[in-house]
Parts: C-alpha cells; structure tokens; sequence
C-alpha cells in the first residue's frame, strides 16, 4: 500500500532515531500527541503558532516552549514558570527543612535589617518594600507550595482538600497586606479628595512687606561665595597639613549656618579608603572644615586630643552616622541629615525627624530632631520648637521648597492646578533643572531664598519666598521682576568679553530696593568680580572688583534713573555734595548715553553727569556756578541731582576763564577739544584704570 507524504516523513524520521512519541492514526491527534513530547510538554499548538494548522508543525513549533505544559496551551512568561518552579520546589520540603529554611531566612533578615536599616513604620516606602520582597514574596510562595501539594498529594503526603483550602486562604493574607500599602499611596495623591486642600495647608505662609521685612545689607553678613568655591577652599587649606593630607579628605557635605553671627559653611573630614579607616578609627577624624563665606578665609579646626569625630558618615560599620542613628530610634523615619557645630565649636549631626499627614506617604514634615553629638555619640530628642538657637538647619531646604510649591499649586484645588490654573505658581528652577534657592544670613538664623514665578514658568517672577530652616517660618514678598537665571545671564553679559560665569543669587536690599547679588568667577571658579542687579529693572547692572565698589555703582545706578532719590542716598553713607564754578565740561557718549565731564576751580574730582536723568547740565557752561549731590566712586564721582539756581556767566572766576580757554585763545574751548577730552575721560571711566582716570583730570585741568 502506497505509503502518504506524512507517513514517510514519520517513517524517515523513525530511522534517523528521532521519539516521535506515540503515532495516532488521527494526524491531528499525532500533531497534538508530537507537540507534547517536543521539547518536555511544551505549551502552545493548535491555531496560536503560525504554522498550527498543519497537525506536525503544530506539534514541532508546539515542543519549543518551556517545561511541564501540554501540547495546545499558551507559553508563560519566564518570570511565572520560575515562581511556579519556586512554589513547587518548596512544597515539597518536609517539616524539619522548613524550620531550617525560617531559622536561615531570619537571620538573612536580620542582617539585611542591620545592613540596610529602614525605618520600622507603616509611613516608610523603605519598610514596605524591604518587608515585600523578604517576607511576603516568600510566605506567599510556601503557603501556595502547601496549598498545591495537599491538593494533589504525592509520595509523603496524601491529598487534603481541608488543608489546601486553608493554606489557599493564608496565602492571600501576604497579598492583602500588599494591597493596603498600595490604598495608603493611592490615599496620599493629591487628587484623592480632600488632600488638595491638606497639602495646600502643610506650610504656612505669610505677605509681608520687602523693605520693612528686610533690613538694610551689612557686607559683613553677606555670603559672597557659593558652595562650589567654599569645596575649592576648603580643599586647598586641606593641604597645609600635610599628616591629615595623606589619612583624611574632606566631605563634600559643607552645611551652610551662622556661626557668631557670620555666615560659614563647615564641613568633616572624611577616612581616604578602608585602610586609613581601619588605622585611625580608634582616634576618630580630628578635624573639620571651615570657610567664612564673607571673606572666603578658610581653616582646618583641629578638635581637642581626644576629641576626635567618631560617628560620621564615613564610617563603613556601626558607627555611621545613618545606621547609629536610625537602629538606635528604629521607629523614627530619618530626613536628610546635616553638620553643623555649636557655639563652641563642637561637631554635632542634626537628624530630622519625618512625619506624614496626607495618607501613608504624602504631607511630609519635621515633627521632631535628634540631635547627635558627633564626638561622643551621645542623642538629645527635642521638638522642633525646642531647638536650640544655634542650631540652624532643622528642615531640608527642597523640603521646604516642596512644601511651597504645594501651597502655590492646589490653593485652589486639585482640578484648578491641572486644567484653570488660576492664581498657580511654583518656586523657580535652576539653571540645571533642579530647584532654584540659595541662602540668607536673618536674625541668626539661616531662611532659603527662591523666586516665584507662574505656573508656565516665564522669565519673571512675581514675587519671592523667604523660608526658615529651623522654624518653618515662611514670608512672601510680591516683587515683579526677573527670574534669578535671567539676571544671571544680564550679569555675565557686562563681563562676556572675561567669560565669568555667575554664581545663584542672593537676596539683598539695597536702598530698600530688592536686589540680586552674585559672584562672578573665572574657568578655575575663583571669584574675580561681584554683581548687582535691580530685580525690578534688570538691566540695571553693576559691577566691581570688591563689593564695596559694587555697591557705590549700583546705588549711583539706581539715582541716575529715578528707582532712589538722594535722600536714599545720603542714609547709604556714600552721598555727598559739592558746590563750585565750573571749570571745564566736556561731553562723550558711552553705550548710546550722553555723559557731561565736570571738573571745579580748586577741585582735581571729576563729575559725571549722565543724561536723560540730568538732562539740566545741557544749560550750563564753564564760569557757571553750580550745586549739585553725587556718590563718590573712583575714578569719576557719578552725580545724581543737580541743586537748584544757576551762576551768572559774570561770576566767572579768573583761574577758571583762563582754564577753559583754548590754544586760540577764545576762551573757550573748541567742539575738536570738547571730542578730544570727553574720549579720554569716557576711556577712562569704561577701564575704571585709577591712572588713566588721572591722566584724564589732568588733561581736563
């Protein structure tokens, strides 16, 4: 009998010594019997492979799947055969191997605990998923293992419905402590109901007025470095001890706080490797760093011998500051720990305590602070209206910023923060992306400083946020102006041809004008000039060497166009007056603006007077008579009003007739010299060289 297609190729495949397994007359039931002998019981053959409807590719592509299917279903996921492999596994452990596997999965889970240390507390994410993936993956495994086995039974057990019921069950109590964690994150989102209004609540913020809020700048207080060159400092001074250069290295933690009453950053030293550690940690680390961050001195303040810092955050045991801390407090949910040291100098870590007032993890705030003495290791629990004064970074700064923005997005609810946004606004970003503040030295405490802007986050603010890092104390000041990364950019425009780079800004007033202060540096993030610019008009800029000239252009800036008037001035300590007859008066034009040169009989100054705002020296002319305010600057006085009442040209001194007189003798003196003259002084005052400003008054004389 004449033998089909499919027959010989069974036939061929008999011979080359390939299990076909067991051959049915029905090719389709050979196709399905094939598709599970293939490859262990692999699943998926008829119709689900592209070539299932031929009964022997159906039955080969069948076998290509994974262990212990049936030929006809579909292939699981990896992940699902090695959990069913798992729950297999451990339901055939006896009695005596399960107490053995609990004994061992205590002790992993208690050196996982020791090592990893998350908080024992229903509001820690850390806890419930170190809880999910050492505990409750495993029970939900065994008990389902059990629950298989007494239902099929096998060589030592026999079936048990009863039992299978019941560990069936069980198994869902780790899934249902599961479930609650994931209610209590849906319960913590702010469009669960009633949370808007509750996050909108976490900080408490205040309208208060700039100039009255504010007092006036003292230099002495003002930060003029960033956290950037405080780490070049501290780093470099690390080199003028040689025995520490070699065991230690700073952290790069530099905590910003008041320390009699002058803004610092202070930082600890930290163990080189594993092997410096091992050496010197019975001693401890014996130093820290300081850096005032108003004259950018650092130092390297030694601890008295024995003394030495033994709890710190490079410690790789025990002793770490993190573990130390949290496994002696196991309850407590630790915030971002930060250094600081008191009034005597000694090395403290100030830990804050978390807590949660929205669902289970949402409303964070600071309820409570540990305070640890990093010496001793000795703890202090106060409340955070128990602090003490000089303690001075209570709450995280992006804690704060977070909390804000909470308020400015869901004031109004949660649906007007996503589709009106009516009255939204949001701190403003960095130049990174990241959140945008800086610090503020204010009645001896440290407040983080931020723009506002809008919830479209444009180049202006609408106003700024002053926050306290001890008290939470929160103050908003409605100011329209520009952003802190476009006055950045206005700054580093006045020196573009140096290619400064300016540092974050800082908050100031200035003749009760709100004002950004920042540091320019060069390539290597050394300062080389500072910045001050007009929040309100920022394209009023001025720049210095020091801050000291810094601020006499920028209030000398602010009276020529009208933002302060000379009675502002005069309080500021700079302003001055002056009265005489004019001796020569000469005109340049600097960047678009029309400059007058005004040199008095039996006076070497030089008086600048800058049109529009003193458009009135238009009609005045040498041998004239003249009253008038101005800031002392070098090497040209910026004049900012000009006195009532004009000299007649009778009223001419000799000398001054003679001075103003030209090399034709008119008297008076040429447009060529009035060019001549006004190019030099304009040269002059653009270099702001001390010598040519005096070759130029000499020329003028």
């Amino acid at each position: 009998m004449a033998q089909s297609g499919y027959e010989s190729l069974l036939e061929a495949l008999k011979k080359s010594g390939a299990d076909v397994g067991k051959i049915s007359d029905d090719p389709a039931d050979a196709g399905a019997s094939a598709g599970g002998a293939a490859g262990n019981g692999s699943s998926g053959s008829r119709g689900d492979m592209p070539f299932g409807g031929n009964p022997f590719f159906g039955g080969l592509f069948g076998g290509m799947g994974g262990n212990g299917g049936k030929g006809g279903e579909s292939n699981k996921p990896p992940t699902v055969e090695f959990a069913g492999s798992m729950r297999d596994h451990m339901a055939s452990w006896s009695r005596r191997t399960i107490i053995i596997a609990v004994i061992v999965a205590l002790i992993i889970i208690a050196a996982a605990y020791w090592w990893f240390h998350p908080p024992i507390s229903i509001n820690s994410v850390d806890c419930w998923m170190f809880v999910a993936i050492l505990v409750l993956l495993p029970c939900f495994l065994v008990l389902r293992g059990r629950s298989r086995r007494y239902e099929t039974g096998d060589s030592k057990l026999d079936p048990s419905p009863g039992k299978s019921k019941t560990f069936k069950w069980l198994s869902f109590v780790p899934i249902a402590i599961a479930v609650v964690g994931i209610c209590g994150a849906i319960a913590s989102l702010s469009l669960f109901p009633g949370n808007a209004e509750k996050y909108a609540h976490v900080l408490q913020t205040d309208t208060a007025d700039f100039a009255q809020d504010i007092q006036e700048v003292d230099y002495e207080q003002v930060p003029i470095i960033d956290r950037d060159s405080a780490i070049l400092l501290g780093n470099r001074e690390m080199g003028s001890i040689p025995e520490y250069v070699s065991q230690f290295e700073v952290s790069n933690l530099y905590s910003q706080i008041n320390y009699g009453g002058v803004p610092v950053r202070v930082s600890p030293l930290g163990y080189a490797d594993l092997f410096k550690w091992l050496t010197n940690r019975e001693q401890g680390i014996p130093a820290y760093a300081l850096v005032n961050m108003t004259n950018q001195d650092a130092e390297i303040v030694r601890l008295p011998e024995g003394q030495g810092m033994k709890y710190t955050a490079s410690e790789p045991l025990a002793r770490n500051i993190d573990r130390y801390v949290q496994l002696k407090y196991p309850f407590y949910i630790f915030d971002e720990k930060s250094f600081e040291i008191d009034e005597d100098g000694q090395p403290w870590w100030i830990c804050p305590v978390r807590e949660y007032t929205i669902g289970l993890f949402g409303g964070e705030t600071i309820s409570r602070v540990v305070l640890c003495n990093a010496s001793t290791g000795e703890c202090t629990e106060v409340a955070v209206g128990d602090v003490p004064q000089w303690v001075d970074r209570v709450f995280p700064a992006e804690l704060l910023l977070r909390q804000y923005n909470w308020s400015g997005r869901y004031m109004d609810g949660w649906f007007n923060s996503w589709l009106g946004q009516a009255g939204v606004v949001q701190t403003t970003p960095g130049t990174d992306g990241t959140l945008g503040y800086n610090y503020i030295a204010k009645d001896d405490d440290v407040w983080v400083y931020t723009g506002v802007t809008s919830a479209t986050a444009d180049n202006s603010i609408v106003g700024f946020v002053l926050v306290n890092q001890r008290t939470a104390e929160s103050h908003y000041y409605a100011v329209a102006g520009a952003t802190e990364d476009s006055a950045m950019e206005s700054a580093e425009g006045q020196v573009q041809n140096l290619r400064y780079t300016a540092t974050f800004p800082l908050l100031l007033n200035v003749a009760n004008q709100p004002t950004y202060f920042m540091a320019l540096k060069d390539g290597a993030g050394l300062v080389k000039k500072f910045a001050m610019i007009d929040i309100q008009r920022y394209q009023n800029v001025a720049v210095g060497d020091t801050v000291a000239e810094c601020q006499k252009s920028y209030e000398t800036l602010l009276a020529t166009n009208g933002a302060i008037t000379t009675e502002d001035l005069a309080e500021t300590g700079t302003y001055a007056t002056a009265s005489g007859t004019i001796r020569t008066i000469y005109q340049a034009v600097i960047e678009g603006n029309s400059h007058f040169y005004v040199t008095l009989a039996g006076d070497d100054a030089i008086y600048d007077f800058v049109l529009p705002g003193l458009v009135g020296i238009v009609g005045y002319g040498p041998g004239d008579s003249i009253t008038f305010s101005y800031v002392e600057n070098d090497p040209v006085n910026t004049v900012s009003e000009i006195g009532d009442g004009k000299g007649s040209d009778a009223a001419r001194e000799p000398e001054a007739a003679e001075a103003v007189g030209s090399n034709d003798g008119s008297g008076v003196a040429t447009e060529e010299e009035v060019a001549e003259q006004g190019r030099e002084a304009a040269e002059a005052t653009a270099s702001s060289d001390a010598a040519s400003a005096s070759s130029a008054a000499a020329q003028a004389a």
